[in-house]
């Protein structure tokens, strides 16, 4: 028995050997409130992402009037682009505040931020009416929303994370990324029937402010609803170990006390968003561009996936409850490794059929990270440096990899010739992906590193 045994109190010894952490128990209630809460930021996030993605023609002709549809389209996508450049800022901002002052009041401040960004493109003047102010207004807010998604993904799985119970974790985390899909439907979708039903100059002229002002009433909704959480039960834990209620760790310790699980998540974001934004954000343009498919019948094609994986989503959480994380992401690495090449090659087959069918397995792959990072990923990191590292991995990730995915890919088939570059790529990625799966440690049904276990309560589902 060590010195500091043998001066503590019997009773103390006794409960530090034998007794382990009481659990915490949630309330089912509070639990499906910061669900909700956390995904309809996300659900912001992509209808964001679904309108600028689609309306980026109408948005080139509004602000960047050139004369060259070429020009104006390579302008919007630059803005587009410049969010993915203050992401990482945003995350070494908003990660580490939120291991410090908490993750209701910094999800706050992101839900206002990206609301206030996204609605204020709505209000610019068009170049024919100020100028190039309008260019450079339109950045401005762009690089707002970017900063605040910097906080937004991390700190929405990590509050999701942390409400949940261990053995349903799983499940509760995959509606985060139903929120996603669900906003990105709603913001395409919504393009989608005001480009059926108006004039091309009425979509140039006023349409395509709707869109966008549509996520202020959004946001609003989504602050009433972050700002009636209360702080996680993991993080107030934290905060009375701390003095002042204020745990303080510096950013460096955030990064070199924990690089290993840097690495593991920036190589588990690699394969989720490589593979998210080819599905979703490439493949339309591959379609229309390379494959010179009918855009229309392209776009509800990505559509119905999307539809389809929205469906699949809890299910598949649900199972990553039951066999592990490990599993199941393994399960999609291995999906696209094999089965990348056999699905494009249907996808350039042409027919409604084959495209369908091909586009519908790499989503049903893709489903295997949607459903399984929103828990996995916070996992990897203790409470007192959660938010701040799993945003930082997971920006610098996806600003390195995901959001670079049509740019790098458009240049490979540009300088091979070679159309199979799409599937190449998602099968490199996988590689990465599985060599992360490999060295994780699962997390299924245990506690989060540093917390205390968490049971549901009595009136769970």
């Amino acid at each position: 028995m060590s010195t500091a045994s043998v001066a503590a109190p019997a009773s103390l010894v006794k409960s530090r050997t034998a007794k382990a952490p009481d659990p915490t128990v949630t309330d089912p209630a509070l639990v499906k409130r910061a669900v909700k809460a956390a995904a309809l930021g996300n659900a912001m996030e992509w209808f964001d992402f679904g309108v600028y993605s689609y309306i980026a023609v109408t948005l080139g002709k509004v602000f960047f009037p050139s004369g060259n549809p070429t020009a104006q389209l390579l302008s919007t996508f630059g803005a587009f682009a410049a969010a993915f450049l203050v992401r990482p800022l945003g995350g070494m901002v908003f990660g580490p505040l939120g291991d410090r002052v908490g993750r209701q009041k910094v999800l706050a401040l992101t839900m206002i931020m990206m609301a206030a960004g996204t609605f204020a493109i709505g209000l610019i003047p068009s170049y024919a009416t100020i100028g190039v102010g309008a260019p450079i207004l339109l950045l401005v807010a762009r690089l707002v929303q970017g900063f605040s998604t910097g906080g937004e993904y991390a700190g929405a799985s990590t509050f999701i994370a942390e409400y949940a119970p261990d053995k349903r974790r799983g499940f509760l985390g995959s509606w985060l990324e139903f929120g996603t899909l669900a906003g990105y439907i709603g913001g395409a979708g919504l393009v989608t029937i005001m480009t059926a039903l108006l004039s091309a100059d009425d979509l140039t002229s006023w349409g395509w402010r709707i869109p966008f002002l549509i996520a202020g009433p959004m946001g609003i909704i989504g602050l009433y609803l972050r700002m009636r959480l209360e702080e996680t039960p993991a993080f107030a834990a934290e905060a009375e170990k701390a003095e002042n209620n204020r745990p303080k760790t510096p950013l460096r310790e955030m990064v070199t006390g924990q690089w290993r699980a840097l690495l593991l998540c920036v190589g588990l974001v690699l394969v989720f968003n490589v593979t998210d934004y080819m599905l979703l954000s490439y493949m339309p343009s591959y379609l229309t561009g390379q494959l010179h498919y009918d855009e229309t019948h392209g776009l509800l094609v990505v559509l119905g996936v999307m539809a389809a994986m929205m469906i699949a989503q809890p299910f598949v959480g649900a199972l990553t409850d039951r066999v592990g994380r490990r599993p199941v992401i393994a399960t999609g690495c291995a999906g696209f490794l094999l089965l990348s090449v056999p699905a494009l090659l249907l996808i350039r087959e042409g027919s409604l059929l084959a495209v369908a069918l091909g586009m519908g397995a790499l989503g049903m792959l893709l489903v295997c990270f949607t459903a399984s990072m929103p828990s996995a990923l916070p996992a990897l990191f203790p409470t007192k440096v959660r938010y701040g590292s799993l945003s930082i991995g997971f920006n610098v990730s996806v600003s390195l990899f995901g959001g670079t995915t049509p740019l790098v890919v458009t240049a490979l088939i540009g300088a091979t010739g070679n159309m199979m570059m799409p599937a190449y790529y998602m099968m490199a990625a996988a590689v990465v992906g599985g060599f992360a799966v490999w060295r994780m440690t699962e997390s299924a049904g245990r506690p989060l590193p540093g917390s205390a276990p968490s049971v549901a309560g009595r009136h769970a589902e």
